[in-house]
């Protein structure tokens, strides 16, 4: 169970070295290394990415299969459709893409989730995802409502491949009104999947689904070196999901 220990500036094994289920933390790659910015954004470029608790060394993943969200394949449930209806006929209810990232990061760290005791978003990884952000490389969605933040999420995006990371909530349905906003933006932009890192009930219903890590680690490569998208929500891309316009 050798678990390769990594300096600033290591280049990063083969994303098939990770552990696989005969071992006690399927899809662990390596541990060490750092958080700057040239070393996440290679990570995120090969399918890797990094997930720990406080206490423990900077560890990096690549799980075998992967969860990701083809954006054609998005299931838009009732409810949520006469929800984003609703938000898209009130004039008091936007979308705004990196209006307040520090804010949206600050309460995703924050956020209850069930089954679990801590976060995962320690402050090394706020900070790093801070300087990410001003990089041009993590991104936020927002829902404001009445000019307040009402729920939102954040994201890496390299190139036209895209990669969620958490969300949170504040109003019922406002994190999946910015996840929805997200689909709509990526479908308009032609790309073509979301990853989702970890299989999740939650994820599941929205339309998420495994492949295998070899299938998204190639699929990545190739949407990475395509220019990146034009990173702006516009009101006509709700079309993308709600064709027609609410009465």
């Amino acid at each position: 169970m050798h678990l390769p220990w990594l300096n600033p500036g290591d280049p990063f094994p083969d994303p098939s070295r990770a552990w696989d289920h005969k071992q006690p933390a399927p899809g662990l790659l390596a541990a060490g290394g750092a958080l700057d910015v040239e070393t996440l954004a290679r990570a995120y470029g090969s399918g890797i990415f990094p997930w720990f608790s406080e206490g423990q060394p900077i560890l990096w993943w690549s799980t075998d299969p992967r969860m990701v969200l083809f954006t054609g394949e998005f299931k838009l449930h009732r409810s949520l459709r006469k929800t984003l209806a609703k938000f898209r006929a009130d004039p008091r209810c936007e979308i705004r893409f990196d209006g307040a990232f520090d804010e949206v990061i600050s309460h995703c760290a924050g956020s209850q989730r069930p089954g679990q005791s801590g976060t995962w978003i320690v402050p090394a990884m706020v900070a790093a995802y801070r300087d990410f952000h001003r990089a041009g490389y993590a991104h936020s969605v927002e829902t404001w409502i009445d000019g307040e933040l009402a729920g939102g999420l954040y994201c890496v995006r390299i190139g036209r491949a895209v990669f969620g990371e958490s969300m949170f909530t504040r109003v019922p349905d406002a994190s999946k009104i910015a996840l929805a906003a997200l689909v709509a933006w990526a479908r308009q932009a032609q790309v073509p999947m979301i990853d989702c890192q970890q299989n999740t009930r939650h994820l599941a219903s929205l339309g998420a689904r495994e492949i295998a890590r070899r299938d998204f680690v190639g699929e990545v490569g190739r949407q990475a070196a395509l220019p990146a998208a034009d990173w702006r929500f516009e009101p006509v891309y709700w079309n993308e999901l709600l064709p027609i316009a609410p009465a």
